[in-house]
């Protein structure tokens, strides 16, 4: 399979798919490696995830690299390895905390002592998207693999170069032969895997992960679903204009605004609708474009060829509809590679594909609205529910706005902050997402099978005990 470059867009990279015989003796071999790999303690596999990590810095500079030229980002993806680092660090501080093996006594019971035992799922089936390779890859195995699971990911088709130098660096830790590996492809070979797999973690778009969650039942699995986002800022008249525009505009176009939680729909009170709309124009036209690899610019080139193509026609459709372009609109080819300057819409409506559909793309569609209710309700007609933001310095009523909000991480007087803060458990809403948190205690635990053990340490009823009138177990 032939693989694009972003900047350039040509097809200068190949990786060989991962037929169905190679894929089943893969997760054979996992199953092997997995049972010794669950007998470990806890202490012992935190102290093999930071032999990886050790790892993964030592060849850091061919890993970044590699991730560069599959994403077009330099910056980024030496922030790419660095939070994987960290998600290792926190969850080899965290884990041990998420479980509680206290016993109790039973209060139907009292004399049954209640004691809990979890067993891993023996495979996790990892499959990625393209816009943040490697962490994306890593998010959900991390965790699992410090829960006693072997991992097999499928990284995105659209950016799989880095796979090579990560695992030079897995392969120097000799205890993680076969826990950890890899198979490409396409979408054939993610339905593949999830036929071999105990259970998977997606995260990508919605139609594909509805594909992957029928697939995942038909196998009778379970499956933790991160999908996409249309996310929602309102800001209150009452806000600091600075820094509304500041975090929003930084929420919107990172990545060049291919992430999930980026800011796709902004409401605004219509007292500082103008005020707000001309200064996000401004600092937005002083954003460059990072075209010379490496070297200035805080926007890089769209990875994916028909993910520009949605963005186009997401804009025309806008255009089309009485959309007012404030700056930017344009997907521009700069030798051969595509790109859109951070773009400014007013004079939007629920009824254009800009404030409906997810973009992935830098673009700040504005809408205006005259009261909290209706700002509230703007936010929540979505069929998405990921994450949020909110502005306003009236304290307790943003608070309260946020908690009326249809998703599961809201940022107030910031934005984007779901995607930086890990400590605490959030859902996802409607068709964002299915099972449970990534985040907080329930990252960890939702790996294993758990375990109730009921030990009686009293007398055992008979079966004529069962039918008298005093017996105190009816």
């Amino acid at each position: 399979m032939k693989i694009r470059n972003p900047r350039t867009g040509d097809c200068d990279f190949e990786i060989n798919i991962t037929d169905s015989d190679r894929l089943s003796e893969q997760v054979n071999k996992s199953r092997v490696a997995q049972q010794k790999w669950s007998d470990k303690t806890l202490d012992e596999r935190i102290s093999v995830l930071q032999e990886l990590k050790n790892s993964l810095i030592k060849n850091g500079e061919v890993i970044v690299q590699a991730l560069s030229i599959d994403t077009g980002r330099t910056t980024i993806s030496k922030r790419e390895l660095d939070g994987l680092c960290g998600s290792i660090d926190r969850w080899c501080e965290d884990a041990i905390r998420c479980i509680d093996d206290s016993e109790r006594q039973s209060k139907v019971i009292p004399s049954i002592a209640i004691k809990k035992h979890r067993d891993p799922y023996p495979v996790l089936g990892v499959i990625s998207p393209w816009n943040f390779p490697l962490l994306l890859s890593f998010i959900d195995a991390v965790p699992a693999l410090l829960a006693g699971c072997t991992v097999i990911i499928k990284p995105s088709e659209i950016t799989p170069r880095f796979v090579e130098p990560l695992m030079t660096a897995i392969n120097e830790v000799d205890e993680l032969e076969n826990i950890i590996s890899f198979a490409h492809g396409d979408g054939s070979t993610g339905a593949n895997l999830i036929q071999y797999v105990d259970i998977v973690a997606f995260t990508g778009s919605v139609s594909t992960g509805k594909k992957v969650a029928a697939a995942a039942a038909k196998a009778f699995i379970p499956v933790c679903l991160e999908l996409g986002g249309k996310d929602p800022a309102i800001v209150m008249k009452d806000s600091d204009i600075e820094r509304a525009t500041t975090s929003i505009l930084r929420a919107s176009i990172i990545a060049t605004g291919q992430a999930c939680q980026s800011l796709e729909r902004i409401y605004v009170d219509a007292v500082i609708y103008d005020e707000f709309t001309n200064l996000l124009t401004e600092k937005s036209k002083k954003i460059e474009l990072s075209l010379k690899d490496g070297d200035g610019g805080m926007i890089g080139p769209l990875i994916f060829e028909k993910q520009a193509e949605i963005i186009s026609e997401h804009i025309k459709d806008a255009k089309n509809k009485g959309a007012k372009i404030h700056c930017g609109g344009e997907i521009e080819n700069h030798h051969g590679g595509l790109w859109i300057k951070p773009t400014v819409m007013s004079h939007v409506t629920h009824d254009m594909k800009i404030m409906t559909d997810e973009t992935f793309g830098p673009i700040m569609p504005i809408m205006s609205f005259k009261s909290t209710q209706e700002a509230i309700d703007l936010a929540n007609d979505s069929r998405y529910g990921l994450s949020a933001a909110v502005f306003g310095k009236n304290y307790d009523e943003i608070t309260e706005i946020a908690k009326k909000i249809n998703c599961g991480g809201i940022s107030i007087n910031d934005a984007g902050l779901t995607s930086m803060i890990f400590e605490e458990e959030k859902n996802t809403y409607k068709n964002s997402g299915m099972g449970p948190s990534r985040n907080g205690p329930e990252g960890f635990t939702r790996f294993f099978r758990k375990k109730a053990l009921f030990l009686n340490k009293g007398d055992v009823f008979s079966i004529e005990d069962i039918f008298k009138p005093n017996n105190p177990r009816k």
